[in-house]
């Protein structure tokens, strides 16, 4: 009983917040201009002080809602606007305190008008500052939010065409095999198993621990080491990680390693190289693949066609997921493609 009736208190400040902070505000509202009204010599100045704090709290409420009116007319909010009301306001209050200098006894009349007139304007300009200040804080609150789901959607549509793109490129690699060394199929099948399993049920996370990353990339590295053979020459450098709190995107790096597995077979020597080293320092992750190839000898396979696929992915994701936290390098040179990869610690 005692929790409802603080749930109903708290329902009811909250749909009277603005009734709420005028009452608070025409404390300090009202001391301030008793102040003024004493240091001009206005009798009664009390009254007056009170007076002059409701028609000011009400010139407020009365701005925000010309302000409002002016929001729904305009669907945006210029900084001229913004600007112009400050100024308004601003200046009203500083003529207030001028004015208040040259007092003269004679012009009684129009010493009230020179008072009331700047008075009223500050309360009406403040108001519609507030609630304009608010639209625009507001709009660009949702524009935030509508791009972030953007964002959002599109990581998710990139992160679930990986497995397919690694699958496509991995069957197409497997029948070639089952035409020359079908011997080798079944090892790697069961590598492959593998594989598919990390890459559907396990990298469905935004970050993943780094340490599973490296697990899935040793797998790949051993299906590829069944696959080509003798032919390869590899040299490997991965710093030993045994913490979960350093974590990168799922599937990032793969790319790249799957890259140089492909296009290194476009070269007329017999053995293939790749070097690949990974090693974190301080919070960065440094990431550096490079393979021999050929830029004169191209395969025009279905494989080829779709190659660029897995990269421009990769691009995508990191303006995505590192924005200002990575730098890519690569490198393509007549012998040796290279690719260095500085990413943030997530």
């Amino acid at each position: 009983m005692k929790q409802l009736a603080e749930n109903e208190a708290v329902k009811i400040v909250r749909d009277n917040i603005y009734y709420v902070l005028a009452a608070i505000a025409s404390v300090p509202i009202w001391l301030a201009i008793d102040a003024f009204a004493n240091a001009v010599g206005t009798n009664n100045d009390e009254a007056v002080a009170a007076a002059a704090t409701g028609c000011l709290i009400i010139c407020i409420f009365l701005g925000r809602h010309f302000g409002q009116l002016w929001a729904l007319k305009h669907t945006t909010i210029s900084n001229e606007v913004l600007t112009t009301l400050s100024v308004i306001t601003f200046g009203s209050i500083v003529f207030l305190f001028v004015h208040a200098e040259y007092l003269h006894d004679d012009y009684g009349p129009l010493n009230l008008l020179l008072y009331w007139v700047p008075f009223l304007l500050s309360g009406l300009t403040l108001g519609m500052l507030i609630k304009l200040a608010r639209s625009v804080t507001q709009n660009q609150l949702k524009e935030a939010r509508a791009a972030a789901e953007h964002n959002k959607s599109e990581l998710h549509l990139l992160q679930s065409q990986l497995s397919p793109h690694f699958l496509f490129n991995t069957l197409n690699n497997l029948y070639g095999l089952s035409l020359t060394q079908h011997e080798r199929i079944p090892p790697l099948l069961l590598k492959l198993s593998d594989l598919l399993r990390y890459s559907v049920y396990e990298a469905n996370e935004v970050f993943v621990p780094l340490k599973d990353e490296l697990i899935y990339i040793h797998n790949y590295i051993e299906f590829e080491k069944i696959r080509i053979g003798d032919r390869l020459i590899l040299t490997t450098n991965f710093e030993e990680i045994t913490s979960p709190d350093l974590k990168i995107a799922p599937m990032l790096l793969i790319v790249f390693i799957e890259n140089a597995f492909k296009h290194s077979k476009n070269t007329a020597d017999e053995k293939i190289y790749i070097s690949i080293e990974l090693k974190t320092w301080e919070n960065l992750i440094l990431f550096s693949i490079k393979n021999s190839h050929d830029k004169r000898e191209k395969e025009i396979s279905v494989v080829e066609k779709h190659s660029g696929f897995g990269l421009a992915s990769v691009n995508k994701r990191l303006e995505l997921l590192y924005p200002n936290e990575h730098e890519l390098t690569i490198k393509n040179e007549e012998t040796v493609y290279q690719v260095v990869l500085r990413l943030k610690n997530k």
